[in-house]
């Protein structure tokens, strides 16, 4: 090997790092798992305090079967369960938060009150539900409109967070405090709604 190519190979060397060093980065990147192509919206996790207002504003006792669709960690479920006494079920299509919401009910040991289906929100029997949490962009409520037409009956409360549902009329509506800015939680009264 001459002196010139050693320069090559040097070149080369600089060439092999900085392609090892670009791969490094990337695969040092989180990925997105809470993306999934049949989600209606992308996943991101309700506050704390936002779930407790939820809760309150849609008024969940002991006697409520709350239903949140698009369910993702569980959380609004284990605080329904855990503080105010609700039986729930969640529906969420993303495997690895079904998982973790499991694991998180088991953990606050309410697991007989709760149950996390990996499922369509579009194909969930809604019927049995006397409250519906969502968190869910407008597009989506849109979409999801219709079925809540045809499957709520007169009284259930719908707790929408930061999103209206196009064409309701929401009975009640409260504002909590997110990082700076004031948030709505919209609720519904189906029967009342219109």
């Amino acid at each position: 090997m001459t002196l010139a190519s050693g320069s090559s190979v040097g070149a080369a060397a600089c060439l092999v790092a900085g392609v090892l060093s670009t791969a490094i980065q990337l695969a040092a990147q989180p990925t997105a798992p809470f993306l999934d192509p049949r989600s209606v919206a992308p996943y991101v996790p309700t506050p704390w305090h936002v779930v407790d207002r939820m809760l309150e504003a849609a008024a969940v006792s002991e006697g409520d079967v709350v239903y949140d669709l698009g369910s993702g960690d569980g959380r609004i479920l284990l605080r329904a369960a855990r503080d105010r006494g609700a039986r729930g079920v969640g529906f969420e299509i993303i495997e690895d938060l079904v998982r973790d919401a499991r694991e998180a009910i088991g953990a606050a040991g309410v697991q007989d009150r709760v149950k996390i289906h990996q499922q369509d929100i579009f194909k969930a029997d809604l019927r049995p539900a006397t409250v519906v949490t969502v968190v869910l962009m407008t597009s989506a409520n849109r979409q999801l409109r219709p079925k809540l037409d045809r499957e709520l009956r007169p009284g259930v409360r719908v707790a929408s967070y930061k999103w209206e549902i196009p064409g309701w009329n929401p009975s009640k509506t409260f504002t909590v405090p997110v990082s700076g800015a004031q948030q709505t939680i919209y609720v519904y009264e189906f029967g009342n709604h219109r």
